[in-house]
């Protein structure tokens, strides 16, 4: 892949990399930070990618991988910052599904990296099997765990509502 290739790619699949960022880091600064360390992996390891899978798989990998690391790093030091959602839903919304998407995040962040790694998945509609895919599993562990996180959910964002 060209460098033109590479960057014309980038550029037609930051989303993804945007929500990994917004799923990992709170503060913005550190989802800059995070954006730019997944663009320079992205860059190191591009020649890895064979294009055996689509490259918005091989991307979430990357980028996956760069943000647990990152994430971990992270949370070794004090965070200062409130934690606010990433995502809202539109103001016509009714404050209800405001306060129950907000209890939703407020669950999700805190669960460990690699299973905010796998509700991030299953909330873009990948399959369990892409899921596995990327995540370096198989399709039917990933399947135990979102039942497992599913679960831990329901039971993690009561105390929020």
């Amino acid at each position: 892949m060209t460098e033109q290739q590479f960057i014309q790619s980038i550029e037609a699949h930051q989303g993804v990399i945007h929500k990994v960022c917004h799923v990992y880091m709170r503060a913005g600064r550190d989802r800059e930070d995070l954006f730019q360390e997944i663009l320079l992996n992205a860059w190191k390891g591009i020649r890895h990618f064979k294009g055996d899978a689509r490259f918005s798989t091989w991307l979430y990998r990357v980028a996956l991988n760069t943000a647990i690391t990152f994430y971990r790093k992270e949370q070794r030091q004090v965070e200062t910052e409130p934690w606010s959602p990433a995502l809202t839903l539109p103001d016509q919304a009714p404050d209800s599904m405001q306060e129950e998407l907000g209890a939703m995040y407020r669950a999700i962040a805190e669960l460990s990296a690699i299973d905010k790694a796998l509700v991030m998945l299953y909330l873009e509609d990948y399959s369990y099997a892409d899921i596995g895919d990327i995540m370096g599993i198989t399709a039917n562990n990933v399947a135990v765990k979102m039942n497992r996180i599913k679960t831990k959910l329901r039971e993690s964002s009561k105390k929020y509502l």
